[in-house]
């Protein structure tokens, strides 16, 4: 349906009284206690996704990083793209080298008793062609430019004499780049509707077949085969079900269900997590979260309640291990046994501390999908504290390759690029900032859920006609956001208010400037139903008073200070303690900085979005209180 602006709405409008029901508890949920009936197979989630083009970003931050993103990958000819798999084939593949992971070099070397002589040149040739392929059809699913759709469509067409077995051959990690170029097909068919990816998907499959194992093995159990370089012990196919089940449901062919199944994780991994046992000590951070998403999609094709509760369980143990930024995979993209230690060594002894693009972007699938399936804000709030702490404050990727990769939360830490060029992160970066959209807002029948406070739009399909809601805001950096309703005649419906955990007791939501007197509960959604007509405006404001959060229980001395869902780092100030007044005691100078007066020396802390080439440190410690002397 064509967009209508505001004016039209506004000269269509009809003006009559309307009334509105107000409920804090019809949608609040308690996270430890919730309880799911066992559903039908197969099954779907109670809460959907609006199409990609119902939802448009608004000038900030996110908007931002889209465009960049989008702008990035349509600035890179189709021959540097394609040159390594044209090389592998032994066709002509003229064009640039991209540099970096993803040339076609037998450069690439892992020493695993000396990690000081490692070269990455040529470490996965190609390996993030799919993602980039997945994130500009996203990008055109989004904006409807012509010009994207024709770049992904000639991507394809173009990769497809490609393709053969040679591609797989001496190639250190096929079930990881098959992986990315299955997304990439799968979001060319359904989002730009080029038909040969399907022919092309069922090419590749069979090419890449001979080279992948019969099952998902873990890297203990590929450790115990033959092998000649340590990079195919890191092989990565319990992540494959999510994308071959989706290939499936778009009905790109029955074997693909039938390959998924074959690939689940189900002894070490997934039937583990759903008895309420971790087995992600030492594993590989990003991967394993990833994996989740495999569960989310079993659960949906099967109906089977293990795979829903081991993704539940799996995301909790995610979060107990998380920094207060909510990253994880503190030790070199290792996720950290279940103690008390682990984070906190992590503060001295490493700056790698979350791989931020793709840590991001598993974080969001995972929760996004939780939350549709479970309705809990607590997802929404996982979000909302990742978004801001970790990927809006990431360095932008440059066109040479030079990609942010780790959050540093050092107590000496800052902001860099990973030494190599075109590394993983650089293609689920673009994927990440597609999906912005799809996150703020979901949708229940006549229900209009709000899961992010961001500068957007959405179109919303409501009794025969489409309301446009407009959400005006800069929070964080402000504690209000204000949702317009634009329709163009009266219509009933519900807005739901994600309610944050943190939000404190004079949180109050007001409706065309008059406060609701009903309770808010945080950690839960606000629901105002009522008969909306043109302008009616809802209003959040969030009492975002300070906090502090301890690293853990063991470690009560190392704090973070918080306001709303924003760490705040000190600058510039590597070493110094504080004492809980003078943390809680921040005044706020502007948009971005706050001032924290410490033995007469003025300190100023910073949300990560707004750090630049500042070094600076997440947790404080605080000073240990003197004993009273005695005389």
């Amino acid at each position: 349906m064509p967009r209508l602006s505001r004016r039209q709405f506004l000269n269509s409008s009809c003006v009559i009284a309307g009334t509105y029901i107000f409920s804090s508890n019809a949608v609040s949920s308690s996270h430890a206690a919730l309880q799911i009936a066992p559903p039908k197979k197969p099954t779907t989630p109670r809460l959907a996704l609006f199409k990609y083009a119902n939802i448009q970003l608004e000038k900030s931050k996110l908007q931002d990083q889209f465009k960049y993103q989008h702008n990035l990958f349509m600035g890179i000819s189709d021959d540097k793209l394609l040159k390594p798999f044209r090389a592998r084939a032994g066709q002509a593949a003229p064009g640039e080298d991209m540099g970096g992971w993803y040339d076609d070099s037998r450069d690439f070397h892992i020493d695993p008793n000396d990690w000081s002589t490692a070269n990455w040149h040529g470490y996965i040739p190609g390996h993030s062609f799919g993602q980039y392929v997945s994130g500009l059809a996203r990008s055109y699913a989004i904006t409807k430019d012509v010009n994207t759709a024709k770049k992904v469509d000639g991507l394809i067409k173009k990769y497809i004499p490609t393709i053969s077995k040679k591609f797989f051959e001496n190639y250190y990690l096929p079930a990881y780049t098959y992986d990315k170029l299955v997304i990439g097909l799968i979001d060319a068919f359904q989002y730009v509707g080029v038909i040969e990816a399907k022919e092309a998907l069922a090419k590749l499959t069979e090419s890449v077949l001979p080279f992948l194992p019969e099952k998902s093995l873990t890297r203990e159990e590929r450790r115990q085969r033959p092998y000649t370089q340590e990079a195919e012990i890191w092989d990565e196919p319990y992540t494959l079900p999510e994308n071959l089940f989706i290939a499936w449901q778009l009905g790109m062919g029955e074997q693909y269900k039938e390959l998924a199944l074959r690939y689940m994780q189900n002894d070490a991994l997934f039937d583990p997590l759903a008895n309420g046992v971790s087995p992600l000590k030492g594993k590989h951070a990003y991967s394993h979260v990833n994996a989740l998403n495999s569960a989310i999609q079993a659960y949906y094709a099967t109906g089977e309640q293990k795979y829903l509760r081991a993704a539940k369980n799996g995301f909790d143990f995610i979060v107990k291990q998380s920094y207060a930024t909510g990253g994880w995979g503190p030790n070199e993209e290792l996720l950290a046994a279940d103690d008390t230690e682990t984070l906190f060594n992590s503060l001295s002894e490493t700056h790698r501390s979350f791989e931020t693009p793709c840590g991001t972007y598993g974080h969001f699938k995972i929760a996004r999908s939780l939350l549709q399936i479970t309705k809990d804000s607590f997802y929404g709030d996982s979000m909302e504290r990742v978004l801001y702490n970790t990927i809006l404050g990431a360095k932008p990727t440059l066109p040479d390759g030079s990609t942010f990769y780790y959050a540093d939360y050092h107590h000496n830490a800052t902001k860099f690029y990973r030494g190599e060029q075109w590394p993983c992160c650089s293609g689920t970066f673009i994927q990440l900032t597609a999906d912005y959209g799809i996150s703020i807002y979901l949708q229940e029948a006549n229900s209009l859920f709000v899961n992010l406070y961001v500068p957007s739009n959405v179109e919303m399909p409501v009794a025969n006609q489409t309301v446009l809601i407009e959400q005006r805001t800069h929070y964080p950096a402000e504690n209000t956001s204000k949702i317009v309703v634009n329709t163009q005649k009266p219509v009933a419906f519900s807005i739901k208010l994600r309610i944050p955990h943190w939000a404190g007791n004079t949180t109050r939501v007001l409706i065309n400037g008059q406060t609701i007197k009903a309770p808010l509960k945080p950690g839960s959604f606000f629901e105002v139903s009522r008969t909306w007509k043109q302008d009616d405006q809802i209003e959040i404001i969030f009492d975002m008073a300070l906090r502090l959060e301890p690293l853990n229980a063991s470690h009560p001395e190392m704090v973070a200070l918080l306001t709303g869902p924003f760490v705040l780092f000190p600058v510039n100030t590597p070493n110094h303690e504080y004492t809980r007044e003078q943390l809680l005691n921040a005044k706020k100078l502007n948009a971005s900085d706050w001032k924290v007066t410490a033995s007469n020396k003025e300190i100023i802390f910073k949300p990560f979005m707004s750090i630049d080439s500042e070094t600076y440190r997440l947790y404080n410690k605080l000073q240990t209180p003197q004993a009273p002397k005695t005389t």
